[in-house]
């Protein structure tokens, strides 16, 4: 098998997008399980960017350092690059449909359509709250790193 690639994707690669990619590095760790990860946005507004203060706050809580992280946009050549391509809601999930290349491997969901009892939901998004909002999506992209880490292991 192939060794498994993720790629998280939100609408500016400065929220909930570093923290799944964080979520899911620490918890892939945790298994031993060998994994490809990254995170993009689908909008090019923070290419380039470190992640909000509030999301690296919220990583350094749970003993991971994000603030090296930069923001990118996500590319029609993700869908080649990446086993599985994971939005954070339905309108980035919409804008990735967009740019797919026809005939692609990568598997494209929903983030939490991983996490029994929420498929179809979106992770909270953090942007306009303070940093309660923030602990919030942490909870949610956890959640989904876990179960992402137990299906890759299966």
């Amino acid at each position: 098998m192939t060794e498994p690639a993720v790629l998280f994707v939100c609408l500016g690669n400065i929220c909930r997008s570093p923290l799944a990619e964080a979520a899911f590095r620490a918890e892939a760790a945790k298994a031993g399980l060998r994994v490809k990860v990254d995170s993009a946005g689908t909008a090019d507004y923070h290419v380039g960017e470190a992640p909000d203060p509030r999301a690296i706050r919220t990583a350094a809580r749970f003993g991971i350092d994000i603030s090296g992280y930069r923001g990118r946009q996500a590319t029609a050549a993700d869908f080649d690059r990446f086993t599985h391509i994971l939005a954070a809601d339905h309108s980035n999930l919409r804008n990735l449909e967009r740019i797919a290349p026809p005939a692609h491997s990568a598997r494209l969901s929903l983030l939490l359509d991983l996490v029994p009892g929420r498929a179809g939901e979106a992770v909270a998004d953090p942007w306009y709250g303070d940093e309660e909002g923030f602990l919030v999506t942490w909870e949610e992209v956890s959640a989904a790193a876990r179960a992402l880490v137990a299906e890759l292991q299966a």
